[in-house]
């Protein structure tokens, strides 16, 4: 079972296989790897204790980050993400930790999560893929429905406050330059920032 797995420099965390979407380009439709080598599907979700274990067979110091990103949404097991967040800083204060989000964190919680974030994560990367609710509906499948898209907005200006960088995100060749271009005036409302990711065939 792969619960951490090495992309670029960066050691990224597999945590759960639960996604609140089902977005009609997700790559785990397609592959079980993101790296050409690990099956990321889990056969069991670890525990933080598992998680943190597994992190300790690597150098920390030979990453410039760590990213809870895997084959479902992170904040699924916020809690999780919190606890082995906090452990990474207490062995060194100055890796960045990111995480990669569909944004719905709050709603899956039934809270505000964000305050909770502070002094955690340094990045928090958060998946915009289209500029309306409708199209977002249509697109991802949020069992949140047409909340899903202001939920993962009102996220990104919360999550500002406590992070020190925000970034929304579009999926090329998943929507139309001028949608590209209404999302990228979304981030610049929101005052976070905007990028735009290669789509993986």
């Amino acid at each position: 079972m792969v619960i951490t797995y090495i992309l670029g420099d960066s050691l990224y965390i597999n945590l759960t296989n639960r996604c609140s979407n089902a977005c009609a380009f997700c790559v785990r439709d397609k592959q079980d790897n993101v790296n050409g080598e690990d099956n990321l599907w889990l056969e069991r979700e670890p525990s933080a204790e598992e998680i943190i274990e597994d992190i300790k067979k690597r150098n920390l110091k030979d990453f410039d980050m760590v990213v809870f990103c895997g084959f479902g949404e992170p904040f699924e097991r916020f809690d999780d993400c919190k606890e082995v967040a906090k452990w990474i800083k207490e062995q060194d204060k100055n890796i960045k930790i990111r995480v990669n989000t569909n944004g719905q964190g709050s709603l899956i919680a039934g809270r505000n999560i964000a305050p909770e974030m502070e002094g955690l994560f340094d990045i928090v990367s958060i998946s915009l893929n289209t500029d309306t609710a409708e199209k977002y509906d249509a697109l991802c499948q949020s069992r949140y429905g047409l909340s899903a898209f202001s939920g993962l907005i009102e996220f990104g200006k919360e999550a500002k406050k406590y992070v020190e960088t925000v970034i929304f995100s579009v999926v090329d060749k998943t929507i139309t330059p001028e949608e590209i271009e209404n999302c990228r005036n979304i981030a610049k409302n929101c005052g976070v920032s905007f990028r735009v990711r290669e789509y993986i065939e």
